[in-house]
């Protein structure tokens, strides 16, 4: 029988009245759990629990909500194997990927646990007698919507930042990935939260649509593809909520002839094929300016060695497999040249697995499919041009605006490139510009919606709202206009 994923709700995992949904291992091509696909009625549950847990919760000191999180970092390290192993499980992911996404997960949590540090609020004698002080205060209930790609570390984006900060949420995981969240609820429990203060509500599209109207849900946080990006923006901040959506990206890395072909060659690869290219950070679209056939030609040599099933893990499901298959026959039939093929690829013992090994295609057009739109796979799109003035402008015609990257050894060329790209990561020599913490995540244009970041300082006013008190005390102080 089946492992039943339920909802978390104050304190208790709770199973949910609705139908279920099929959780794969994506690897082995089987159904390994079921989910709750829950109703608005069990997320009236969740707030309700959530509210209640507020008043308590937001009282405390920023201090005694810091340390709860404390330990939960502690139970983070101490399950590293396991939290890894489910992630491999229910996404697909080598285990060494996995691993990496768990730690990342402990360093927004450490970073998390900086706030006592990073939140200065502001007093200041402005008048004889007369203070202004402003605060940080939480907002109330929030909402987190996750996608499948990243179970423990996007989650980990929200909840530490926060849940600090004051706020009770509501997690949405994605229905393909909801092992990660139930792990994390049990890790903070064990870690001393309050009941209620998180919640774990699965499902589908019943459930985003419910977050998004919920009149007691103060903000909404969401990870997904621009077109669900836009869709939960436009309803959230129509219900007036406040609202944070990143959607997809088309990733730009213009490369020149002069960068250092080792270095650009496996980072690129590494962009492109790290978690089988199922990251809104992934290099997917390559711009070669000038001879850099020398580049294309290691990248390759370098490709064969991964291998799915070894070093290199599944997509998330059949329809995923097949779409992304799809574009690159299109391209192929459009003209472009397939010079390392993963298609059909089969892992033995792993027959029913969703795997595809890396492609890489040349000589692609800029008004091709597959050099404008998200593949979410291990394929790179290779665009040439001689003119760097072209390459961007052939980034800045993308309609997305995560990332973009320039491979070079000239410290001036890197500066113009990264000066007109259209993106708000930009990495110089580097595939995967992801910024560390206390810098926040997030990209640009159709990549996000919504003001601020998510991540790092950003997000803390994201997540707050200021409170602003003027004090006077001394009736015998020098009066003047401001008293």
């Amino acid at each position: 029988m089946n492992k039943k994923i339920e909802n978390f709700i104050d304190g208790d995992f709770i199973e949910s009245g609705g139908n279920s949904i099929p959780v794969w291992n994506p690897q082995e091509g089987k159904i390994i759990a079921e989910v709750n696909d829950s109703s608005s009625n069990d997320l009236k549950i969740a707030v309700k629990a959530a509210k209640s847990a507020y008043i308590g919760w937001s009282n405390k000191t920023l201090k005694e909500r810091t340390e709860i999180f404390y330990e939960f970092r502690n139970q983070l390290i101490d399950n590293l194997n396991p939290l890894s192993e489910s992630i491999c499980e229910e996404n697909g992911k080598t285990f060494q990927e996995a691993k990496a996404e768990v730690l990342k997960g402990i360093e927004l949590t450490e970073f998390a646990c900086s706030m006592p540090q990073i939140i200065n609020d502001e007093i200041q004698e402005v008048s004889r007698g007369v203070e202004c002080r402003s605060s940080h205060e939480p907002l109330g209930v929030v909402s987190s919507i996750t996608p499948f790609n990243f179970p423990i570390m996007v989650p980990m984006w929200t909840i530490p930042n926060a849940l600090i900060l004051g706020n009770c949420m509501i997690l949405k995981p994605s229905e393909q990935t909801p092992i990660g969240s139930q792990n994390i609820a049990q890790l903070l429990k064990r870690s001393g939260l309050p009941d209620g203060v998180f919640n774990v509500v699965n499902g589908g599209k019943e459930i985003v649509e419910s977050i998004c109207d919920h009149p007691d849900i103060s903000a909404v946080s969401f990870v997904g593809s621009t077109k669900i990006a836009k869709i939960v923006y436009k309803r959230s901040t129509n219900n007036l909520k406040r609202c944070l959506a990143l959607g997809g990206a088309k990733n730009h890395l213009i490369v020149l002839p002069d960068a250092d072909e080792e270095m650009a060659s496996n980072d690129i690869l590494a962009s492109m094929s790290g978690c089988s290219g199922q990251r809104c950070m992934a290099a997917s679209a390559m711009v070669g300016v000038g001879d850099i056939d020398s580049i294309v030609k290691k990248m390759v040599e370098s490709a064969e060695k991964i291998v799915p099933g070894k070093n290199l893990g599944s997509v998330i499901s059949e329809d995923a497999l097949k779409r992304i298959e799809r574009y690159i026959d299109e391209a192929e039939k459009d003209g472009a040249k397939i010079i390392l093929d993963g298609r059909n690829f089969k892992v033995k013992g792993k027959e029913k697995g969703y795997f595809i090994g890396p492609t890489i295609i040349d000589y692609v057009s800029p008004n091709m499919k597959i050099a404008k739109e998200e593949v979410f796979g291990p394929v790179l799109a290779i665009m040439r041009t001689n003119e760097v003035d072209e390459a961007i402008k052939i980034e800045n015609r993308s309609s997305y605006g995560n990332a973009s990257s320039v491979y070079t050894q000239d410290g001036r060329l890197a500066d113009y490139i990264s000066e007109r790209v259209s993106a708000g990561m930009i990495g110089v020599n580097i595939g995967v510009p992801v910024p560390r913490e206390p810098f926040s995540f997030g990209g640009w244009n159709n990549s996000r919606f919504g003001v601020g970041d998510i991540t790092g300082k950003s997000s803390i006013n994201f997540w707050t709202r200021l409170k602003k008190r003027t004090t006077k005390w001394n009736k015998g102080a020098k009066r003047n206009w401001m008293s």
